[in-house]
């Protein structure tokens, strides 16, 4: 939610462009640009996420982020210029439907497709369809890589939280060691993977952090554990959940403390890309020339797109970019050649949607 000079940038960028048919609404640092079709029968909507991440920039590029400790390390960049691209293929060839494209703050945290969803923003705006990509360091330049169904899984983050009574480290019986509990609920958690998903379904539980404790002699009388749940469904990820409540309140009988767990999901439900929409697209994309296509397995990774998915139907999709460099990696440097080639294949992927 701090992209200002982001979006100022971009709405210079916009307004640069012919603008009869052009409509621009903005809210805080979110903005929605309507290309307005010559008989619209329904809208296609496309997504870009725009803001950076909180780390330092080391490629040593001559247009490396001139902010300190923060960069555009997950390919945002790639993606907003890439949607800037659409949108002035868009103006340039009118067409029968609106086109809807949708840039979005605050995907790496706080979920701005549910922020800007449910305050009426985007949803006043609500596209018939909706697409997005995402940068692949790990796949060839130019490679678009989807499956039919979940993509992505849903991610949620915890806090956990225990409190018990300090004491000095001679003297346990006169305290309630936390560091104790906490440990006992870490091995007991690793239960609800083993023991409550169905060994075909997939979930993941990592903490993260392990904090508690002031000195080496006094007993913890405040442990936190903070981490993240993932799935690959609604249905595992909402187990998962009730079970890491339903374990913490029995750490709480068994030790005597006080446990309190803090969720937090925000939109980071599974990508569950719509059945008809994405055999279209994939049918479209293994016959172009530009591009080449591979059918992807599921990742763990979320992507606060799985929102806009539950509201409305679309497709998300990797495109290949061949960085060196992973996503959130300080030295990350995709392929600037799949720029242009990302931009004609997705407008004339449009284009065939608009006749649909």
């Amino acid at each position: 939610m701090e992209e200002y000079k982001t979006t100022e940038y971009l709405l210079f960028i916009l307004k640069g462009f012919p603008q009869d048919r052009l409509e621009i609404v903005t809210q805080d640092t979110a903005i929605v640009v309507v290309v307005k079709g010559k008989n619209s029968q329904k809208r296609i909507g496309w997504r870009t996420d725009i803001d950076g991440l909180p780390i330092k920039e080391l490629t040593g590029l001559p247009f490396a982020s001139t902010h300190p400790g923060k960069m555009h390390a997950c390919g945002h960049d790639f993606h907003m210029t890439i949607t800037l691209g659409l949108i002035k293929k868009a103006l340039e060839e009118e067409s029968k439907n609106d086109r809807v494209f949708f840039f979005q703050p605050a995907e790496e945290n706080l979920s701005g497709a549910k922020v800007y969803y449910d305050n009426g923003f985007f949803k006043e705006q609500q596209a018939d369809e909706i697409y997005a990509l995402h940068v692949a360091p790990n796949l060839p330049s130019n490679l678009v890589g989807s499956l039919n169904g979940t993509l992505f899984a849903g991610a949620c983050r915890f806090v956990v939280t225990f409190i018990g009574k300090e004491g000095h480290a001679a003297f346990p019986h006169e305290a309630n060691d936390t560091i104790v509990a906490a440990a006992s609920f870490v091995s007991q958690i690793q239960t609800i993977i083993s023991r409550n998903v169905d060994p075909m379904e997939s979930a993941v539980i990592t903490f993260g952090e392990f904090n508690g404790g002031i000195a080496d002699n006094v007993v913890a009388g405040k442990t936190v554990l903070t981490g993240t749940i993932r799935a690959l469904t609604h249905e595992v990820n909402e187990l998962t959940q009730v079970r890491m409540t339903e374990i913490a309140a029995g750490i709480a009988l068994s030790f005597g403390c006080k446990v309190d767990v803090h969720l937090e999901q925000f939109g980071y439900v599974p990508v569950v890309n719509h059945p008809e929409l994405t055999i279209d697209f994939m049918d479209y994309m293994k016959n172009t020339s530009l591009l080449t296509f591979k059918e992807v397995k599921e990742a763990m990774t979320a992507e606060d797109f799985g929102y806009l998915l539950s509201k409305m139907p679309g497709t998300m999709f990797w495109y290949g970019v061949n960085s060196e460099y992973g996503l959130h990696h300080g030295k990350f440097n995709p392929d600037e050649r799949t720029l242009i080639v990302a931009v004609e294949e997705i407008h004339q992927f449009l284009t065939h949607r608009d006749k649909q």
